[in-house]
């Protein structure tokens, strides 16, 4: 059955690939555009980009690569909270890693098939409206101040600049203050059970979100061989 029309757009500079997935994620229902580099997407109109749902994106292009694409596109408030899938060669744990951290949804290494990719892209869709659809409030936490509804951060009223994994790690930790969390909870969470995440990423994004928002990074507690804590100080 198909799914709502959802707008993705295709980004690869294997003109025939882009075809093939075009071809295929219409065949489910999805309305499709496709890019063959990262300098046309960027052309395109913030307007036109803030309707696509998700962007299918290759590393590995012409003058700019899908990482440097991404990071341009995460580092704008208009364009940074749009899903986006890695569908690469380049497979090993360093690049996978390297994509995840810049906010990738989800990593898909090439070859890889269609069946694959469609389960993939159903998965991150469900998981990232849904997410948009559950919170509707404000998280606050002594100077920390969280608004779920435009998905904004501040630490002593300044705005901090999170990716969408480390804000809703962190919004998921202070949802379960001073209770530990499993790696396998947090990864099943924020990833969800059909993304394959290694081990290391979950401890690359918590060093940078304890960073980002000092001076309570010291409140996200390591509980070895258990899990995660944000865990509020005995006064």
């Amino acid at each position: 059955m198909a799914v709502d029309k959802l707008k993705i757009l295709v980004v690869d500079d294997e003109a025939t690939l882009c075809q093939g997935i075009k071809f295929n994620l219409e065949v489910e229902g999805y309305d499709v555009d496709t890019a063959y580099s990262a300098e046309e997407v960027l052309k395109k109109p913030v307007t036109e980009l803030v309707q696509y749902s998700l962007i299918l994106l290759d590393v590995m292009m012409g003058e700019m690569n899908g990482f440097k694409m991404a990071q341009l596109l995460k580092s704008r408030p208009e364009t940074a909270k749009i899903p986006i899938i890695f569908c690469t060669a380049k497979d090993t744990e360093d690049d996978q890693v390297a994509g995840l951290n810049i906010g990738a949804d989800d990593y898909i290494p090439k070859p890889f098939t269609i069946r694959t990719l469609l389960a993939r892209v159903k998965s991150v869709l469900r998981r990232t409206s849904t997410n948009t659809d559950i919170h509707n409030d404000i998280l606050d936490y002594e100077s920390i101040h969280i608004n779920l509804n435009n998905k904004t951060c501040t630490v002593d009223g300044k705005e901090l600049e999170l990716t969408k994994k480390e804000f809703e790690i962190l919004v998921l930790l202070l949802e379960n203050k001073n209770k530990v969390l499993s790696r396998d909870e947090i990864l099943s969470k924020i990833w969800g059970d059909d993304v394959i995440v290694v081990n290391r990423t979950i401890d690359v994004t918590i060093t940078r979100l304890r960073k980002k928002i000092e001076p309570y990074g010291k409140c996200i507690v390591t509980r070895y061989g258990y899990g995660y804590i944000f865990e509020e100080p005995i006064q």
